[in-house]
């Protein structure tokens, strides 16, 4: 089985470019106030997350593995 992790948007960060939906249509979701929040906040590893992530213009998008928390993005410094 492969990694998991967990999917934040800190909403307070968060513009609603909808780039995240863009480049992850099944792993993000804007509510009517244009704020994204994950579909699934925990999900199986995968490069589409990955780049939604890093496409993020403000960077409101964290992932973490599953179980230990360790940082997947942003990468730490």
């Amino acid at each position: 089985m492969g990694d998991r992790w967990h999917v934040e948007v800190d909403r307070s960060v968060c513009i609603g470019s909808a780039q995240c939906v863009h480049h992850a249509p099944d792993g993000f979701r804007l509510d009517t106030g244009r704020q994204s929040h994950p579909a699934d906040p925990d999900t199986d590893a995968n490069e589409k997350i990955l780049q939604a992530a890093e496409s993020c213009p403000v960077e409101a998008i964290m992932i973490t593995m599953l179980g230990s928390g360790e940082p997947v993005f942003p990468p730490e410094e």
